[in-house]
């Protein structure tokens, strides 16, 4: 599922955000990435996302090999990943159900399916009452829920969560992560981003802790104990 061998990357300014990181998670595990601001937590996840190209090293996600893709091919290695950004990301001029839908719209799928397929994910994260909203209207946990609707409507392979509790409540923090939780019992692949160790401590997934672009610690998980 993801697979990085001796991964380095050194940015034009000298500063070196990922120092030989070897990775390797497997398809349906559940990860935190934890470090504290400049451990290199955001320079992975480009590197994931095929934002950043390594120095030197190797990267496959998805079973695709991410150091010699073509530039053509990086739209569609990128709807294999759905992505929750902290800042949520929607459009505030369209309604909740028009945010979600235009993940679809984009990779040209048809509109009967589009009509199925949003009101499923909506209902699923409980927002069956929310279609005709626009985000203005919403709570900051209503818009992550949207935003974690708009990864998951494409029925990705693998969800990358950046930082996906951030800009809400502890509280509702937990029940991110709780929704998480239960995608993930399907058989969908997370990666988390997160400085909150409450939430690690709280939910006893695999935990990666990086520090000055290495990984000093990996430890949890069922293949990870």
């Amino acid at each position: 599922m993801i697979d990085l061998q001796g991964v380095t990357k050194t940015y034009p300014n000298g500063v070196c955000a990922l120092d030989g990181v070897d990775l390797h998670i497997e398809k349906g595990e559940f990860v935190f990435v934890v470090g504290h601001s400049g451990a290199g937590k955001s320079t992975l996840i480009k590197t994931l996302l095929r934002e950043e190209v390594p120095t030197k090293g190797e990267v496959t996600v998805n079973g695709r090999d991410l150091i010699h893709m073509k530039q053509r091919e990086i739209p569609y290695f990128r709807r294999t990943i759905g992505v929750v950004f902290q800042d949520f990301r929607l459009i505030p001029t369209m309604t909740v159900f028009d945010n979600v839908a235009f993940a679809l719209q984009v990779t040209g799928v048809p509109r009967r399916f589009i009509r199925r397929r949003v009101p499923y994910i909506l209902n699923l994260l409980g927002l069956d009452d929310k279609y005709k909203h626009y985000p203005p209207e919403l709570s900051g946990g209503e818009q992550q829920r949207v935003a974690l609707a708009r990864a998951l409507v494409n029925n990705p392979d693998l969800l990358i969560a950046d930082e996906p509790t951030g800009n809400i409540d502890p509280e509702l923090s937990y029940e991110i992560v709780e929704l998480l939780d239960e995608i993930n019992k399907t058989g969908t692949t997370i990666l988390m981003v997160t400085h909150e160790h409450e939430l690690v401590n709280r939910f006893h997934h695999r935990t990666v802790t990086l520090e000055k672009g290495r990984i000093i610690r990996d430890q949890g998980g069922a293949s990870h104990v």
